[in-house]
């Protein structure tokens, strides 16, 4: 533990303008990422990347204290003003980690290793592609595929929304040129993709048996997936919810698809 009472303090380099997204992609690159808040940090310290730093305040070490003297990173206690100051703004969760990026899965890797996916399209706010690898995880969601349009994986409030559960994931970002072709390879690997869609024509979820190997497809609030990715899709699936009920936060949608996709196939 090292006591630091300079804002300007080189150490704390990780750590400034949070809340500025053009400036934090600059600072952090594809090096590192922050995690906010003690479960978050408690969940990273049992994921594969490297802590690099943990600042917290006077108040939180102490609470704290048991699982920081455990890693293998320096911990930088200031009081709470100075954490404010350091930061940009008062976070009131009081502590905060830098860690190392791995290297993204590629599309090779997830169809050779896993049954379970979830491939996103257009996702760009951070705390619904945080809720949903938080769902992802609970139901047993094996990796995350994201297209070129998705935000960063890795910023703060998706690791923090997420629990850190998106830590423990393998994540593919698919680049611009390769998007096209990605269901295909999918299919071509014996996945099913079923395109989420409140669509009426589409198929009920509780009415299909789950296949050995299926990617659930989920599009940003609002527009949902694009007309490509419906058409590529195995089928167009549909949540069956009340009908004065337009739709469901795509957060919420995807739990409940990854809920039933987690339950035996039933028998025939």
């Amino acid at each position: 533990m090292e006591r630091i009472d300079d804002a300007g303090d080189e150490r704390l380099l990780d750590y400034r303008e949070l809340k500025d997204a053009a400036a934090r992609r600059h600072i952090e690159g594809d090096e590192f990422f922050i995690a906010e808040g003690p479960v978050a940090i408690e969940r990273l310290s049992a994921a594969p990347h490297r802590v690099r730093s943990v600042l917290v305040s006077e108040r939180k070490y102490e609470r704290m204290a048991e699982l920081l003297e455990q890693l293998d990173a320096p911990v930088y206690v200031v009081d709470r003003d100075l954490l404010e100051d350091i930061v940009g703004f008062d976070l009131h969760r009081g502590a905060i980690a830098s860690a190392d990026r791995l290297p993204l899965a590629t599309v090779d890797t997830i169809v050779a290793r896993h049954r379970r996916v979830a491939i996103l399209e257009g996702l760009n706010d951070p705390e619904n592609l945080g809720a949903i690898a938080r769902s992802a995880r609970a139901f047993g969601i094996q990796a995350l595929v994201l297209d070129p349009t998705c935000i960063d994986p890795y910023t703060r409030r998706t690791v923090r929304v997420s629990m850190g559960e998106i830590l423990f994931l393998p994540v593919c970002r698919v680049a611009t040129t390769e998007w096209p072709g990605v269901l295909d390879r999918f299919d071509n690997a014996g996945f099913e993709t079923w395109a989420m869609t409140p669509a009426a024509d589409s198929r009920d979820i509780w009415e299909l048996d789950v296949p050995e190997r299926v990617a659930v497809m989920v599009g940003a609030e609002g527009p949902g997936l694009s007309h490509h990715a419906m058409r590529a899709a195995t089928r167009s699936v549909r949540l069956p919810i009340h009908p004065d009920v337009d739709s469901l936060n795509v957060g919420a949608a995807a739990a409940v698809a990854f809920a039933v996709v987690a339950r035996q196939t039933r028998p025939t």
